[in-house]
């Protein structure tokens, strides 16, 4: 699989100076980790789940969650993990590429019961995703993916998501995430990225955030998802991958604020009528979420809705600004560092403090790509929706 691997080859020619890499569910954790971009749920319970995840992945879908947690009832958990592993017998028997499938589970004890059912078909398992997860709740899952992991004989990655109300408090956030930071420590090898809870983070106080307003603009929400970055997401080789909060709109019927999108980038586009869909659909806030998640150290997103995808795609790609600007700071040569101009001749790149985010600049273009010099998120966006 690869990221825009829908879109005609000469069309990806076209819009890419380097063109996003191949991967497959075993490669690299750290690729992966990189790789996952818009990762989206589904219920575990819908009838037709193999013929949708199907679907999905031939619109570059390249990861999605089958949840038997918060999305379904409670009566109908042992009726999801039943269609779980019906249809993942049935994807098994089609020769079809497939996204990384994750299932979030509700409980410890389903994880080896899955495995253990899945039989054969778990070859097409690239792991679980571990609700509410700290490290008295967590570590019981993370034990029972690594027995799961030694009867199956299969590589099994953990994505905890942090939406607990202990880490909101201020009076026990700092516990709760010295916690979980030795619970995934431990298990390091098989935390793929930590998620992002935001839904349960705004419950905990009654608030749901407008479309016309992003989580960053929610300031308690802000705040933890800032510590989380800080304790946990640090690149001095401790942190982790940490994926941004779910968008929840896709239509909005009124809005109290001007839009968010600048006409002048679709003009030069000549993407006058995408810019009014993505308005139509809530699309601005969610483009404005995604810049400032990447701004604030998050990579990736949760998406519950198929359009969703691309734009946290689109948005993903190197720009040939920022490849010139990691390529210059990344040379052997700069080794002792230094200040240099930037080959565009608009900002100082000093080689030191600007490493790390090199690094993770080259890691994100190896994964996404890296844009032609004319090409913005519009083009990109554009050619996702036309292909």
């Amino acid at each position: 699989m690869r990221h825009f691997g829908h879109i005609a080859p000469e069309v990806r020619q076209r819009l890419f100076h380097q063109e996003p890499c191949e991967f497959t569910a075993d490669s690299p954790a750290r690729l992966l980790s990189a790789a996952l971009g818009a990762t989206l749920y589904s219920p575990a319970t819908r009838p037709r789940l193999a013929d949708d995840i199907v679907k999905q992945a031939g619109l570059g879908v390249v990861s999605m969650v089958l949840c038997l947690e918060d999305s379904i009832g409670d009566e109908d958990v042992a009726a999801g993990e039943e269609n779980l592993v019906r249809q993942f017998t049935d994807l098994a028997e089609r020769a079809v590429d497939l996204p990384l499938l994750f299932i979030r589970v509700r409980f410890p004890e389903q994880i080896p019961d899955l495995v253990r059912r899945l039989g054969p078909a778990v070859r097409l398992l690239s792991g679980f995703v571990l609700p509410k997860f700290t490290e008295e709740r967590g570590i019981p899952f993370l034990e029972a993916l690594s027995v799961a992991e030694a009867a199956s004989g299969r590589r099994l990655f953990a994505m905890p998501v942090l939406e607990s109300p202990e880490l909101l408090y201020r009076e026990t956030r700092v516990e709760t995430l010295e916690g979980i930071a030795r619970a995934v420590d431990k298990y390091r090898e098989r935390v793929l990225a930590l998620r992002l809870g935001v839904t349960d983070f705004c419950s905990s106080y009654g608030l749901r955030r407008a479309p016309d307003m992003t989580a960053w603009d929610v300031q308690i929400v802000a705040s933890v998802i800032a510590d989380v970055v800080n304790m946990l997401g640090r690149a001095d080789g401790t942190g982790f991958t940490v994926t941004g909060p779910v968008w929840e709109y896709f239509r909005v019927q009124e809005r109290m604020f001007k839009p968010q999108l600048r006409r002048s980038p679709f003009l030069e586009g000549q993407a006058e009528e995408l810019r009014e869909a993505l308005i139509e659909h809530a699309m601005d806030g969610l483009l404005r979420e995604i810049t400032l998640d990447q701004a604030n150290g998050l990579l990736g997103k949760t998406c519950i809705h198929p359009s969703h995808v691309l734009p946290v795609h689109a948005l993903s790609v190197v720009s040939h600004e920022e490849f010139s600007d990691a390529q210059d700071i990344l040379r052997p040569e700069r080794g002792g560092g230094g200040v240099l101009r930037s080959q565009y001749t608009n900002k100082m790149n000093e080689v030191k403090p600007h490493r790390a985010w090199a690094e993770r600049t080259m890691l994100r273009a190896e994964v996404f790509g890296v844009a032609n010099e004319d090409i913005g998120f519009v083009e990109l966006l554009a050619a996702g929706i036309t292909s």
